[in-house]
């Protein structure tokens, strides 16, 4: 992934970081669930794409969510994220709330909506900063951020 451009480079397989793997609080785990898997999947068929293969509708849907789930792992040196904005911003990508976004505005997405999290609904943050488990009350807290998120949400060709 490295080599493509992807930067920092992730291996699905074996990445335990942002990922995966019992070095994560449960709530990480739990959100990114089925990501390594879903990474996986995007990885083969985005390669049967490349040689002109036809694709099912479903397949055409795993390619585009993994673009934007691999433009949503992307992140910038020196600037890591808390565990409550990173299981905020992968909830939203892993359920969909990424699917209606160009590829080439995920990244202005998870910087407004963190903006937006951070001065709207700090408490769900400092929530999720110190939960060990993704109750139902949890998620519904992140749901309430990303919905109310929706309406305010301008991608940057139309900031201007």
């Amino acid at each position: 992934m490295f080599l493509s451009g992807i930067k920092p480079a992730i291996n699905v397989g074996l990445s335990v970081s942002r990922v995966g793997g019992s070095a994560q609080r449960k709530t990480m785990r739990k959100v990114a669930g089925t990501l390594r898997i879903d990474l996986s999947q995007y990885q083969e068929l985005a390669g049967f794409a490349q040689f002109g293969s036809e694709l099912d509708k479903e397949s055409q849907r795993q390619i585009a969510r993994g673009k934007r789930m691999t433009e949503l792992l992307k992140q910038n040196q020196y600037a890591p994220l808390k565990v409550g904005e990173e299981v905020l911003v992968l909830y939203a990508g892993v359920h969909g709330y990424l699917d209606g976004i160009e590829v080439g505005d995920v990244l202005e997405y998870e910087k407004q909506l963190l903006a937006f999290a951070r001065a709207q609904r700090a408490e769900v943050l400092e929530m999720l900063n110190t939960a060990n488990e993704l109750s139902k009350e949890v998620e519904e807290k992140i749901v309430g951020v990303l919905e109310d998120f929706k309406s305010v949400f301008k991608p940057a060709k139309q900031e201007k």
